[in-house]
């Protein structure tokens, strides 16, 4: 729990990772892949405060005891989850896997909702896995890795027959929430594998779904905003956004953040740390204390108290049924978080619809 000035912020890091990239997982024959991966997401850490950064000794295997502390004891999370990259053409047991997440929630229950993923390559086979997981571990949500290298394969779409299957899977077997990467590459996967296009097909042929975009798409912070205001299931999952720039690009944070309230609102924001890229007490910290730098950022929505609580965590406790003690929750008239409703697109009266 984090409090300021008598505030009390319920927080759900709706983007964090246990991984293992030591050497000693690293597939023979692709070595260069698995070290350069990494040492792409090392450089990463550096656009964080300087007091923050790790060996990339300890950034490659952190421990269990590692990110209990940072993420729990000093980090201020309430409920951490756990978003899946596999990358078993690198990693000899996956970089980041269901199983080892899981492993470490039913350590410490209570703290952690472990999503599963899945690769529409995988077919038949992927769909089995898939059910087996939720069934296993209950996981609400997926992660989608759409540039991940699969046996000659460079990327994928969720425009993909292959990949409505699964989606159709998901609405079956109870799963609400599509968790997309949408934003920076990591060497050596193609950025363009990562466009946002194709969110939009989908998001319209499953309403019922969730899409949180993680990253928000950057650097196609436009092409995002412009169709997740179009819509109303399409989040902004703010994983990078704030790691990534509130501290290293503070003036293009403003702008970024400034965008994401003005066409997606307040309510379709998720807070995710990253970690451990980044570690998140840092960023909630700084996040409770932002504010825009300078008058020339007044044609974006004023951020509030509820606006930052809803951010924080609110709106992925909604989307995930996690229950919210009342003493964090929304005052009267400070709106309802995950609201698909009052979301900035689909209001009437709001600034997005008025442009049609």
């Amino acid at each position: 729990m984090y409090e300021k000035d008598g505030v009390k912020y319920f927080v759900v890091d709706s983007h964090m990772h246990y991984w293992n990239a030591a050497p000693d997982n690293w597939v023979p024959g692709a070595e260069q892949y698995a070290k350069g991966w990494i040492e792409c997401f090392h450089a990463y850490q550096g656009l964080g405060p300087a007091e923050t950064h790790w060996p990339i000794e300890k950034f490659m295997a952190y421990t269990e005891d590692d990110l209990m502390k940072d993420v729990f004891t000093d980090g201020y999370v309430d409920v951490a989850i756990f978003q899946p990259t596999y990358l078993t053409e690198w990693y000899k047991e996956g970089f980041n896997t269901t199983e080892r997440n899981a492993a470490l929630g039913e350590k410490h229950p209570g703290k952690f909702i472990a999503n599963t993923r899945w690769d529409p390559r995988d077919g038949d086979d992927g769909l089995k896995r898939l059910a087996e997981n939720v069934d296993r571990y209950g996981s609400k949500g997926v992660k989608l890795y759409t540039a991940e290298w699969n046996n000659g394969s460079r990327g994928w779409t969720l425009k993909d027959p292959g990949a409505y299957r699964y989606l159709e899977k998901c609405q079956e077997l109870g799963i609400k929430n599509i968790h997309v990467h949408k934003g920076p590459t990591i060497w050596p996967l193609d950025k363009d594998a990562f466009d946002v296009s194709d969110v939009d097909h989908a998001a319209t042929d499953f309403p019922e779904l969730n899409f949180i975009v993680e990253h928000v798409g950057l650097p196609r912070i436009e092409d995002f905003c412009f169709m997740a205001t179009q819509e109303p299931n399409v989040y902004a999952g703010l994983s990078v956004v704030i790691g990534g720039l509130m501290h290293a690009r503070p003036r293009f944070f403003a702008k970024v953040m400034g965008e994401l309230l003005f066409w997606v609102g307040e309510d379709k924001m998720t807070f995710g740390s990253d970690y451990g890229i980044w570690e998140p007490k840092w960023q909630i910290e700084g996040f409770v204390d932002w504010d825009y730098p300078g008058s020339e950022f007044d044609d974006y929505p004023r951020v509030t108290t509820a606006t930052k609580k809803k951010i924080l965590g609110l709106n992925a406790a909604k989307l995930y049924g996690i229950d919210v003690p009342a003493e964090y929750q929304l005052g009267a008239g400070e709106g309802t978080p995950a609201s698909r409703d009052d979301s900035v697109g689909v209001s009437s009266e709001s600034p997005a619809a008025s442009l049609g």
